[in-house]
């Protein structure tokens, strides 16, 4: 009798119907974007408190060598920034939860298998201040220890040096580690853009105070 190859049928196992390939693990499936509200404020607060602070001190320290004048202006900046930064990321985000609201509204999408869904994604504007004004002073206070306990003026300028840009290497990481984007690439471009504001801030500061402006 003749087989039919048509009939002919090989039976797959039970939870073996997809290939390895189409597997993917947890961190793999992991949705890096329900992150990003907090991750956005806690890194831009981290890198902003670092980076303005220390370009405060570095722009003070181009023309004063007094060591208390460079820490109460990097104190200053310490304050004054994580408070415009809380206050900037609640009036942000308050305004994007506005809006997100009233198009889910228009759009009649909050039924309820899915409102409770929704709600979540829904940015918090409370959280998002408290982590860019935490990540601001966390920041500010690198450049601001680095020089606390240095006498001499240009030693103090070049630990403040060091110590941003290692801080800036390792919130380059934090933020690449906790979004899932490439290391090397996040880290580079945060050493860079401080490395530049700091140097901006000296040099036009310098000029400025050596020509009597």
């Amino acid at each position: 009798m003749a087989i039919n190859q048509n009939d002919f049928a090989v039976p797959i196992p039970e939870g073996q119907s997809c290939p390895k390939q189409c597997q993917l693990s947890p961190e793999e499936d992991f949705d890096y974007s329900q992150r990003g509200q907090l991750l956005r404020a806690a890194v831009l607060g981290a890198n902003d408190g670092l980076v303005s602070v220390a370009s405060l001190m570095m722009g003070v320290g181009a023309v004063k060598q007094d060591a208390k004048a460079m820490i109460l202006t990097g104190f200053a900046g310490l304050v004054a920034g994580a408070c415009s930064m809380a206050i900037g990321e609640f009036v942000s985000v308050y305004s994007q939860l506005d809006i997100e609201v009233a198009q889910m509204k228009r759009e009649n999408r909050m039924v309820e298998n899915r409102e409770e869904k929704e709600r979540e994604q829904l940015p918090n504007p409370m959280q998002a201040a408290l982590a860019s004004a935490l990540a601001f002073s966390l920041g500010a206070i690198v450049p601001l220890l680095a020089a606390s306990f240095i006498g001499d003026h240009k030693v103090r300028m070049g630990v403040v040096v060091a110590a941003v840009s290692l801080a800036l290497v390792i919130f380059g990481w934090i933020g690449s580690v906790l979004g899932g984007t490439p290391v090397v690439k996040s880290c580079v471009r945060s050493l860079l853009g401080g490395l530049m504001a700091m140097a901006i801030t000296f040099g036009l500061t310098k000029l400025f105070g050596t020509s009597g402006l």
